[in-house]
């Protein structure tokens, strides 16, 4: 089912499946962005040892 046909359907369903809906798709914005969260932090992390490595081969000169 592509997304258009999903909106046409929204009119026809009850206050409780709009709301479950609703809710199903408040849970799958905070996956998303959980992910993006863990994301940007292991690539802050990789971005960090990379410059303690670099900082560690400078002192060992």
């Amino acid at each position: 089912m592509i997304a258009a046909e999903i909106i046409a359907e929204l009119p026809k369903l009850t206050t409780d499946e709009r709301s479950a809906i609703r809710q199903r798709l408040r849970e799958i914005e905070e996956q998303d962005d959980l992910l993006f969260l863990h994301e940007s932090a292991l690539s802050m992390f990789q971005e960090i040892d990379k410059q303690e490595a670099e900082d560690a081969r400078g002192k060992t000169r």
